[in-house]
Parts: structure tokens; C-alpha cells; sequence
């Protein structure tokens, strides 16, 4: 009988005798916790959480994505996203719209609400990546960017960067 699935190696596993970077794990734990601790603060006056925070970040970023697309960047099921969804559409935060090409298609728009609601926890977090660059080198933003980007899974970063750059798969074609 084999080795659990849980237990076997797969490529890019560290070596068994290597000892796990603790000191990069908690600092990445800890500065996590204080990025999404400050929003939120904010998103409990609304009774919304961080999938809720997720959803209105990149509806707000990319006004007319699809939920297949949205499903697709969040990698949550579909039904984590209707959820959050259905609770941000009930509060006035987010407007689903019939597709002008595919009248199928339901495609998400932040209201001005949301709107507001994104800018202001956006604007949060910005406040603390400046304080954290501030004393560095000017390469030192563009080193963050190389790094995060390296952590994200290889298979996904072309996908990722494709977000980035503001383009849905609708407005490639």
C-alpha cells in the first residue's frame, strides 16, 4: 500500500532534513494579518468579512467581469462566491447586468456605494505598503512585486499578470 497522498513528496518539495524558513513563514503571517486586520475593522460595520472584501476588489477593478471569471480568480466554489455575492447585490454594493452579446451572461458592476466602499479599503492598504516602502531603496517596490509575484504558483502567474494589467479573457478576444 502506498504512502498516503498527504504525506508523499511532489516535485518542489523541500528536502525532509531541510529546516522550514520560520522567520519568512511568521513575518509573512503577521503582515498578512495586519494588511486584511485594517479593512477589516471597516467591512464589520457592514457585516461583511473577507471574501466579501475579495468580491468587491476585483468587481470594483474590473467592472463587467463574469462570475465564471470572478469564480476563476478567487478559486472559491460557487457556492462561497453566491453567498457573498447575493449579500453585496441584497446591500446595495454590487448590480448584476445582462450581457449585451449573450443575454446568458451575467456580468458585475460595483454601485457607487461599493464603489466608495473598495476606494476607501484600497486607499487602507495602500497607506500601509507606503509605510512599509518608505525607508527603502526605490528598487525595494519593485523587488516586493518580484517576490509576491514569485510566490504565487508558476502554472498561474501568466494568468495573474493578465489581471494585473486591468484586460478580462472577454477584452483579449
Amino acid at each position: 500500500m502506498s504512502e498516503p497522498a498527504r504525506l508523499q513528496r511532489v516535485p518542489g518539495d523541500p528536502t525532509p532534513g531541510d529546516p522550514p524558513a520560520y522567520d519568512l513563514i511568521e513575518l509573512f503571517f503577521f503582515a498578512y494579518r495586519d494588511f486584511v486586520g485594517d479593512p477589516d475593522r471597516i467591512l464589520a460595520d457592514y457585516g461583511f468579512g473577507r471574501a466579501h472584501h475579495r468580491v468587491l476588489h476585483f468587481v470594483d477593478r474590473q467592472s463587467g467581469l463574469t462570475i465564471a471569471e470572478l469564480l476563476d480568480i478567487l478559486k472559491i466554489t460557487k457556492q462561497s462566491l453566491n453567498r457573498v455575492l447575493k449579500e453585496l447585490i441584497e446591500k446595495g454594493f454590487v448590480e448584476v447586468r445582462t450581457g449585451t452579446q449573450d443575454r446568458r451572461q451575467r456580468l458585475l458592476f460595483t454601485t457607487a456605494q461599493g464603489h466608495e466602499l473598495a476606494l476607501r479599503l484600497a486607499r487602507l492598504q495602500t497607506r500601509r505598503i507606503e509605510r512599509a516602502l518608505e525607508n527603502g531603496a526605490p528598487e525595494l517596490r519593485e523587488a516586493a512585486g518580484r517576490f509576491l509575484l514569485a510566490m504565487i504558483d508558476p502554472a498561474e502567474r501568466g494568468e495573474v499578470m493578465e489581471i494585473l494589467s486591468g484586460r478580462t479573457k472577454e477584452a483579449a478576444q
